[in-house]
C-alpha cells in the first residue's frame, strides 16, 4: 500500500493522482502501486507542487515496515533516529 499526502496542491495535481489512487480525504491519496508507478507519481508530485508540501509512505523491508519521504514545506518534520523514523510536530504558539 502507498499513501501520498499533499498540502496546498493544485486541482490538476490532485486529478493526476486520482487516476491511480483513491482520495480518501482532501489531499490524502491511497493505493496499491508498483514501485515504478509509485516513483513516477512521486516525481510528478514533487515537480507539480512547488509551493506545497508532500509526504510519501510505502511498505519496505525494515524494522518499522515502511518508509516515509517528505518534500517541500510540510507542517511536520520526519526525523531519522538510528533507523527509526520519528515525527516532529511544531510547538503550539510558535
Amino acid at each position: 500500500m502507498t499513501v501520498i499526502v499533499v498540502e496546498r496542491a493544485t486541482p490538476g495535481l490532485r486529478g493526476q493522482l486520482t487516476r491511480w489512487m483513491l482520495e480518501v480525504r482532501a489531499g490524502v491519496f491511497v493505493g496499491t502501486l508498483s514501485a515504478r508507478v509509485r516513483e513516477k507519481l512521486w516525481t510528478l508530485t514533487r515537480s507539480r507542487n512547488p509551493k506545497g508540501g508532500s509526504l510519501l509512505v510505502y511498505r519496505a523491508q525494515n524494522e518499522q515496515g515502511f518508509v516515509v519521504e517528505a518534500h517541500g514545506d510540510t507542517t511536520r518534520a520526519i526525523i531519522d533516529s538510528d533507523g527509526l523514523l520519528l515525527v516532529r510536530r511544531p510547538l503550539e504558539g510558535t
